[in-house]
């Protein structure tokens, strides 16, 4: 008997030494193959405080492998074809999102290739035991800007709720809201967002760890997500009632920070130590020894070249569909009809902002009393940072613009829904619809802008696109700057669809 069990503990050992020298090899050849998507990541946990956590990431998912290490050892490694077939799909969302310039796309589609990885190479059981620190991986992707807009406007809706319920009179506009002690803005900082992240994070991680059974895991992580958000909502009402009550002279400087980051913590921890009330009792841990022989060292090394070859196809095909077009290109302003003419010198001075443009124009166009300002702007040969949709494109402009956006909305046009938003500077006004052009389609959804511009890129029909937005001042009342773009869209429209084809048809 203590023979055969030595005997199997060699096996053992035999089994896993090939199998971890395959995932290294795999794991490096993503890596590198990727390694434009990993830097990507790596600059964003540098450049923001809100995902700095990210370096923490994968060290926390070696600690937890390594404290799984004897249940992992009690498996017998075995190549499985389902992880070879999830390999083929991550390798295709992330050539998908190459195409679109979706960068969190990409990085989440090359960090689920190692989970991939490991399944193709090691088997189900294997991936399995494994799953919670290979899914803690994703967790390193610096995600959640695109709830920036939503989180924002929340915030400032229960701020105002609260204050009005407490007797506190409230005029507001979009973000903006003012209270006779003081004028206040829920910016980007104010959306809670960093405290969402870490507390989904450590809320992860602590439900991993605490409990066992999987509605109590479930739970606490749901939790995780609703606390801070609402925790968020009280620190936002809260800071405001400080600097009222104080006639704006407290949380109104950098004790700002202080006290929501002070509040936070308060919160988060009583969350923990309630939550460390429902812990679950360790089981003893049962490691029974491997009752099934080892893959074959040659059989492993198979699998491994798979993954090898099937990470390394997507880059090589996405360096195929790249092209650049240095054809110059010429945007026009449109041409001057039904009474609308150019002013010279412009009275709107207002310029959205979108990055990375081949050619772009700005023109201010006048008919009797309604002015109107158009901008057209066309791309192509994109890349990161110069994209038609992105979220660093904005229309109240770049930085240092005065105008500030005081609320957003989806409006139809004719056949055509565009985006409405408000801006306001200094007492001034603009309505502002806006819209993209995309392979003869006119469309103001980003997400089905994005689809459109990878299946071109995929088909080897380029991404040559653009940006159009049409500006009307008012004073009080947005309809007539509503209706003063639909008559002008009406009457001028054929002249900005001239203007953008002569700009597509240089070269697609």
């Amino acid at each position: 008997m203590k023979l055969e069990h030595e005997e199997l503990l060699l096996a053992r050992g035999a089994g896993w030494k090939p199998a971890l020298a395959a995932l290294a090899v795999a794991v490096a050849a993503i890596l590198v193959l990727y390694r434009e998507t990993a830097i990507s990541m790596v600059r964003l946990w540098g450049s923001s405080d809100t995902y700095a956590h990210g370096y923490l990431i994968v060290p926390i998912a070696l600690w937890l492998l390594w404290m799984k290490r004897r249940a992992l050892a009690s498996i017998t490694p075995h190549p499985s074809g389902l992880g070879v077939a999830l390999l083929f799909v991550c390798g295709f969302a992330w050539l998908a999102a190459e195409a679109a310039q979706v960068q969190v796309a990409q990085q989440y589609a090359m960090i689920a290739m190692i989970p991939a990885a490991v399944l193709a190479i090691t088997g189900r059981q294997v991936a399995w035991a494994a799953a919670f620190p290979l899914a803690f991986l994703l967790l390193a992707v610096p995600f959640g800007e695109a709830f920036l807009p939503r989180l924002m406007d929340w915030t400032a809706s229960f701020t105002v709720g609260a204050l009005r319920l407490t007797g506190i009179p409230v005029h507001r506009e979009g973000n903006l809201f003012a209270i006779p002690s003081g004028t206040w803005s829920v910016i980007e900082a104010c959306s809670g967002l960093r405290y969402l992240i870490a507390s989904i994070t450590v809320g992860a991680l602590f439900a991993y760890l605490s409990y066992s059974k999987w509605w109590k895991r479930a739970l606490f992580f749901g939790l995780a997500i609703a606390v801070p958000i609402f925790a968020n909502f009280l620190r936002a009402y809260m800071i405001v009632m400080l600097g009222h009550l104080s006639n704006m002279k407290l949380a109104v400087g950098i004790d700002h920070f202080l006290y929501g980051w002070v509040f936070f913590g308060v919160v988060i921890a009583l969350l923990f130590w309630i939550g460390s009330f429902w812990r679950d009792r360790p089981r003893p841990s049962q490691y029974p020894l491997p009752n099934a022989a080892p893959a074959r060292p040659a059989f492993v090394a198979g699998a491994a070249a798979s993954v090898v070859a099937i990470v390394a196809v997507w880059p090589v095909y996405a360096s195929y569909l790249e092209s650049f077009d240095d054809v110059p290109v010429t945007l026009l302003p449109a041409a001057e009809a039904s009474g609308w003419t150019l002013e010279k010198p412009p009275s709107l001075r207002w310029t959205p902002h979108y990055a990375g443009a081949a050619v772009q124009v700005t023109a201010v166009y006048r008919k009797a009393e309604r002015t109107v300002a158009v901008y057209l702007g066309h791309y192509r040969n994109q890349r990161q940072g110069s994209e038609l949709v992105n979220a660093e494109n904005a229309i109240a402009g770049g930085k240092g613009s005065p105008w500030l956006a005081l609320g957003e909305s989806h409006v139809d046009n004719g056949d055509v829904q565009v985006r409405e938003t408000r801006l306001g500077a200094r007492g001034e006004r603009l309505l502002v619809w806006d819209w993209y052009h995309i392979a003869g389609q006119d469309l103001s959804n980003p997400y089905l802008a994005k689809a459109l511009l990878a299946r071109d890129k995929l088909l080897g029909r380029g991404d040559a696109s653009s940006a159009i937005a049409v500006a009307a001042p008012y004073e009080t009342k947005p309809e007539a700057a509503a209706e003063t773009l639909r008559l002008f869209l009406r009457e001028m429209g054929p002249g900005i669809d001239a203007a953008l084809a002569a700009a597509h048809g240089a070269r697609r």
